[in-house]
């Protein structure tokens, strides 16, 4: 391991923080906008595993190498699990040597992004724009055409093969 393998496989694997004004489970983003998709806790606990909501709503991380998407090599779209909204297409899918699925683009208005500044690390949150389900990070070490890494935790993603 390389010390910038060390630093990108550290930078996905710390906490992360909550929005500044309200928890991910609330129907408003911390910039006031509302989620299409709203559920309670107890949906969203119903709907979800344990640890499928410890991530997608309280924004932890899975396990690097963890991820059955991380090896999925057919050609299709990266579905939210939350709420199915179609997030990535196969073709922005890379091999980033994170351990975890990585993208350079996301498909038109499907995310949104918020500051994490949580454990002295500046970082970009990327969530879901339906359901506000919590998806991974976003860092500027990526291929081009973007140069951006979308580091995704798998477990909230489905793939529908094309």
């Amino acid at each position: 391991m390389n010390r910038r393998h060390f630093l990108v496989q550290t930078a996905c694997v710390v906490g992360v923080a909550k929005f500044s004004t309200m928890p991910a489970t609330s129907a408003v983003l911390a910039s006031g906008s509302k989620f299409e998709v709203f559920r309670s806790k107890q949906q969203w606990q119903a709907r979800l595993t344990d640890f499928e909501y410890q991530v997608m709503r309280e924004e932890k991380t899975e396990r690097a190498g963890s991820s059955a998407l991380l090896n999925e090599k057919r050609a299709g779209t990266y579905h939210c699990k939350g709420c199915d909204l179609p997030l990535y297409a196969s073709s922005t899918k890379y091999e980033s040597g994170t351990g975890w699925p990585s993208f350079y683009q996301s498909l038109p208005d499907s995310v949104r992004t918020k500051e994490d500044n949580g454990f002295f690390i500046e970082r970009t949150e990327v969530h879901c724009r339906r359901c506000g389900s919590h998806l991974g990070h976003i860092f500027d070490d990526g291929p081009q055409p973007t140069g951006l890494r979308h580091c995704l935790n798998g477990i909230s993603l489905v793939f529908q093969p094309a």
